[in-house]
């Protein structure tokens, strides 16, 4: 198994082929990553596929959900994002369980 660290480089790809370079965060505890609506405009990612009930800090929230796909660690793989503002975060995505198979997590990999 791979292991990662909290914060992943990654290449967040659109269905043209157009990809943004980014750093990540890993999220062991969502189910699901999550992609800031201003960068999947960019990347123009869509359409969406279905909603779902997304409980953070902030309670309780229905958003819809894209795929795309991502590579990061030597890996690229197709999964689901939920969109959300992210603008005020400094990570523009979140890496939840659904990316996250098959790695290991060391909190103090750089």
């Amino acid at each position: 198994m791979k292991i990662i660290g909290l914060t992943e480089k990654a290449d967040l790809f659109g269905p043209d082929g157009e990809h943004h370079k980014l750093v990540a965060r890993v999220d062991t505890g969502a189910t699901i990553g999550s992609i800031d609506f201003k960068l999947a405009a960019e990347l123009k990612l869509g359409p969406i596929m279905k909603t779902k009930l997304v409980k953070s800090a902030n309670g309780k929230a229905r958003r819809p959900v894209v795929e795309a796909v991502i590579e990061f660690a030597e890996k690229k793989q197709k999964s689901l994002f939920t969109l959300a503002d992210r603008s005020h975060m400094k990570y523009r995505v979140l890496l939840g369980q659904n990316q996250l198979k098959g790695f290991l997590i060391d909190p103090t990999k750089k």
